[in-house]
């Protein structure tokens, strides 16, 4: 079994930072790519950023040059450095993980239960 959980929301005020963290653990044996989504209200799920094994990002139009993304392969963990936060930037966070359990599965996605962000003043 794998687990995907994401810690490091909260309330913080418009223009101010945010460290999300993500942790998979449970058998794994290799992972691909990590990634963060976020959903507000009434919205669709959107892509914010994702980040490969290699180290390649992606980033969404609207959080380019204000959210950084990075992951530590050897504790299975990927961040978001959030700064420059907008009261639009508000929305329930969540990580994903596509990884393999074994040598021989296919690859797979893996969900945390998300992590509230709420910009206000």
């Amino acid at each position: 079994q794998v687990q995907v959980v994401e810690s490091g929301g909260g309330l913080v005020q418009p223009g101010g930072s945010l460290r999300l963290s993500c942790a998979a653990s449970g058998i794994i044996f290799s992972i691909s790519s990590m990634g963060w989504y976020r959903q507000a209200p009434g919205n669709e799920r959107e892509l914010v950023a994702s980040i490969t094994s290699s180290g390649s990002t992606n980033y969404a139009d609207s959080v380019k040059d204000r959210f950084t993304i990075s992951r530590d392969n050897t504790k299975n963990t990927v961040y978001l450095q959030m700064s420059t936060l907008k009261p639009e930037d508000t929305a329930v966070y969540y990580c994903v993980t596509i990884l393999r359990s074994s040598g021989s599965s296919p690859s797979r996605s893996y969900w945390g239960q998300g992590t509230q962000v709420t910009v206000s003043s």
